[in-house]
């Protein structure tokens, strides 16, 4: 259960990667282990802030760092 892109050394520690891939192979990793209803839930939170736009990185055309992209997903798994 991994992200399959690189390791996109040219922007480590600048936070600018999108973690989307890492998070989904995560969700990946829970419906593996029986957890599909959170699997779903965080899946949900992404596809919501994506759908949303506001909060997104600039691979998808926000401006959003990679925290602030990942508060805003872990925000919607809060509310």
């Amino acid at each position: 259960f991994e992200a399959v892109h690189g390791t996109a050394p040219d922007i480590a520690g600048k936070g600018i990667a999108n973690p989307t891939a890492v998070m989904l192979a995560g969700c990946q990793l829970l419906d593996h282990m029986g957890d599909k209803p959170r699997a779903d839930r965080i899946r949900a939170a992404i596809e919501g802030t994506l759908k949303e736009g506001k909060t997104v990185t600039g691979d998808v055309g926000g401006s959003a760092n990679t925290e602030q992209y990942t508060d805003a997903v872990i925000a919607r798994l809060k509310s």
